[in-house]
């Protein structure tokens, strides 16, 4: 990673910021420090999980679907964020299509967000293999981004259910291997990642092996600090639309 080519983040202006991710957890590794220090701004930030997580523990899915809406309600708490929207496209077999791509565009035109965040739809991502439910995820919010923005792309959701359409300012990317612009998230906004992370308490039990939460997100955060300049950072590639 090259430091001379992060830049801190212009996020002085954002109002509304929408988080499109696959999973409970998917956010809080790493992402919900950067929320944490927008929502300490007065910034709204509002979450769309896509599954319910109902696959990613060694229980029943719908005990496992209970448990986890459960945690990431106290994670979005630990943060600051109110806002959370849980659909219900098959966890583990989340298919990029267009019903998935609509289901994105109706939330972006309901929440009218100027930034949208998402993760990398590449195959191959910083920390190893990228899984199949984040790619289908990623790639699917990057085009429901610009449906969101068509006035002939799915024009029912205005002729049926009034929703105008919307255009964001930013798309935000994490887990690139190439990033172009970070969030200083030292001090507090990171104790509060961490604690949205150790929300998690259930899930991450049935991880064996698993780190920390503070161990994990304060080695990958004070690496990307170095990138920034300050102590620990979260970076994102991030692509100005307008």
């Amino acid at each position: 990673m090259d430091s001379a080519q992060i830049e801190p983040l212009a996020d002085t202006e954002f109002q509304r910021v929408l988080c499109v991710v696959a999973h409970p957890d998917d956010v809080e590794y790493g992402t919900s420090a950067a929320v944490a220090a927008w929502t300490g701004r007065g910034i709204e930030v509002a979450y769309l999980l896509l599954t319910a997580g109902e696959a990613g523990m060694q229980r029943p899915p719908e005990a496992t679907r209970a448990v986890r809406s459960g945690e990431q309600r106290a994670a979005c708490a630990a943060v600051g964020v109110r806002d959370l929207t849980v659909l219900d496209h098959p966890d583990g077999m989340l298919v990029y299509s267009l019903d998935l791509r609509r289901d994105i565009a109706r939330r972006i035109r309901q929440f009218r967000p100027d930034v949208v965040v998402t993760g990398s739809w590449d195959v191959e991502a910083p920390w190893g293999l990228n899984q199949a439910d984040h790619r289908a995820a990623g790639l699917a919010c990057l085009d429901a981004v610009r449906d969101a923005d068509n006035t002939w792309v799915f024009p029912e959701l205005a002729a049926e259910e009034g929703l105008a359409k919307w255009g964001a300012t930013w798309l935000l990317v994490t887990g690139d291997a190439r990033p172009t612009h970070g969030v200083d998230v030292s001090g507090g906004p990171l104790e509060r990642g961490i604690a949205s992370l150790e929300a998690h308490q259930a899930y991450l039990a049935d991880l064996p092996g698993h780190p920390a939460p503070r161990e994990l997100l304060t080695g990958f955060t004070a690496e990307s600090g170095t990138a920034l300049g300050v102590a620990n950072a979260v970076l994102f590639r991030a692509h100005k639309l307008r």
